[in-house]
């Protein structure tokens, strides 16, 4: 979500924006995992409009320094088995998006994400309320 909501040349980039428009005054959250995640892909080579680790940086301090954002720090581990159905878990693609939603259930909050494949039964309390899938 937040690449497609700061690159305004991404292909979910409207549908993002629209769902934040709609949604604002709840707010919205990231962690380190989602900024650097962000940093990372958006300043590769390979990504299609990279730009500097710089730019990009400013660009997601200056969308998180509004009244709306909270930021969650990584308070959770991947192998607490208390959260986590490991034993579900077929690939490795599944962990980044279990372990966003357990944050987003241990914070009482919502897992905003593009990928349709997030199976909320990897994550122990995870409730339809918990995940918005774009």
């Amino acid at each position: 979500m937040l690449i497609a909501l700061l690159d305004a040349g991404h292909v979910h980039h409207a549908a993002a924006g629209s769902w934040l428009a709609g949604n604002i005054e709840q707010g919205w959250a990231s962690c380190p995992l989602t900024q650097n995640g962000c940093l990372r892909i958006m300043s590769t080579d390979a990504y299609p409009r990279a730009q500097p680790v710089a730019v990009v940086a400013e660009r997601l301090r200056e969308a998180a320094s509004t009244n709306f954002h909270e930021f969650w720090p990584d308070g959770i581990s991947v192998l607490d088995p208390a959260r986590f159905e490991q034993g579900r878990w077929l690939t490795s693609r599944q962990i980044t998006a279990a372990y966003l939603l357990a944050l987003a259930v241990h914070h009482g909050g919502v897992f905003v994400t593009l990928d349709r494949g997030v199976d909320p039964g990897l994550v122990r309390g995870a409730e339809p309320r918990h995940l918005v899938m774009i």
